[in-house]
């Protein structure tokens, strides 16, 4: 019997990994994303995951690693037994600030602390502080919805005067020199950006503010500056949006693009040939960032205006963000069980699949260290 079971525990597992991709593409309008896991000391082998502590493992944040996070969460439930994990995608800023406020256990987020908030974690982190643990990369899409235009390209500089109501029609003179052959129609341009505070908004806008500093005046950020515009919350909200708009435009990850069927655009960035957000030219990218943080913080810089061939401009890095040290009892080990288990081979190979950008091996095998020595 017991066999059998743990038989059974191995095959669902591996389900866990085969189907949790589909799952995560269909059901992206979801806000619940739960598991059981954690079986204290046991290893789930078919899984590749040691399951550590139990209890309940709160956390929140990036909605734009909500897809990431739903595979990863059901893989490890499929494997373990005794603690259940609760992501919540409520944003970036959100989920900083429920971290910073001692909530929950990590935080998702697509922006690097900020000193200051750094400095608020030394009250939640007895004794350390917060660090940012690159876990999730991959390419900011820019999809659109223009009837008769089934491949567009645009630069940044038009791209920042299109989000800042300054181009407003999708036949303007800038747009057709760039798409000489397509059919662009008079149609109003709806741009749609987040409403909410995003670390999806503050890599878009920093990549505006780095290729296009002339045509965007606005400081980037995680809260939305610029003129006009409509809003939506989160990544599904701003998506959906541009699905079902004539004439709408935004920003969001790739894997948003692909559930729903939306277009994206082709950026000019100098090379020879516009590049198209996939994953293999965000990793082009994401390869030429730089480190960043100090000590255990790996946080990293990226170049948003890249001319390399085939690099995708309009990347994000997502981190998880823990205590160094001062980790609450109750939720260490849980906590260092699933980011090793999220940051290892398995938990890394299955985001491409996704539409995201594993973390390149180098950095990554910075961040498996680290959380080993958490605290």
């Amino acid at each position: 019997m017991k066999l059998q079971r743990k038989n059974r525990v191995r095959a669902l597992a591996v389900g866990a990994l085969a189907v949790s991709g589909a799952l995560a593409l269909t059901a992206c309008g979801s806000d619940n994303t739960s598991g059981s896991s954690g079986g204290s000391g046991s290893s789930a082998k078919a899984a590749n995951i040691k399951c550590d502590g139990k209890g309940k493992l709160l956390a929140s944040g990036s909605t734009a690693q909500k897809n990431a996070m739903d595979v990863w969460v059901q893989a490890y439930s499929g494997a373990c037994s005794g603690t259940e994990i609760n992501y919540q995608p409520t944003g970036s800023g959100a989920g900083v600030t429920t971290f910073l406020q001692g909530q929950t256990a990590f935080a998702g987020s697509d922006s690097a602390l900020k000193p200051d908030e750094i400095a608020k974690s030394k009250a939640v982190c007895k004794g350390g502080q917060a660090i940012d643990l690159p876990m999730v990369g991959g390419p900011i899409a820019v999809g659109y919805n223009v009837p008769g235009v089934d491949s567009l390209v645009l630069d940044a500089p038009t791209l920042a005067k299109i989000f800042d109501s300054q181009i407003t029609n999708w036949n303007d003179p800038a747009i057709k020199k760039l798409n000489p052959a397509a059919k662009l129609p008079n149609l109003k341009i709806q741009a749609f950006h987040r409403s909410d505070d995003s670390g999806t908004t503050d890599n878009f806008t920093k990549y505006l503010k780095g290729a296009a500093p002339d045509a965007w005046k606005h400081e980037p950020g995680k809260k939305w500056e610029g003129t006009g515009g409509q809003a939506a919350s989160g990544s599904a909200g701003v998506s959906s949006q541009v699905k079902q708009t004539s004439g709408a435009i935004s920003y969001f990850e790739l894997s948003y693009a692909t559930s729903q069927k939306i277009p994206t655009v082709k950026i000019n960035t100098g090379a020879k040939a516009p590049v198209e957000a996939t994953v293999d030219n965000a990793s082009k990218a994401i390869a030429e960032a730089k480190p960043a943080g100090q000590g255990n913080d790996l946080a990293v810089k990226l170049n948003y205006a890249t001319k390399a061939e085939g690099a995708y401009p309009i990347t994000l890095v997502t981190y998880e963000i823990a205590c160094d040290k001062g980790n609450k009892a109750d939720t260490l080990a849980a906590t260092k069980s699933f980011l090793t288990y999220i940051s290892g081979k398995d938990g890394q190979d299955a985001l491409k699949a996704l539409g995201y950008a594993p973390i390149p091996d180098e950095t990554i095998g910075k961040v498996r260290k680290t959380i080993a020595s958490l605290s």
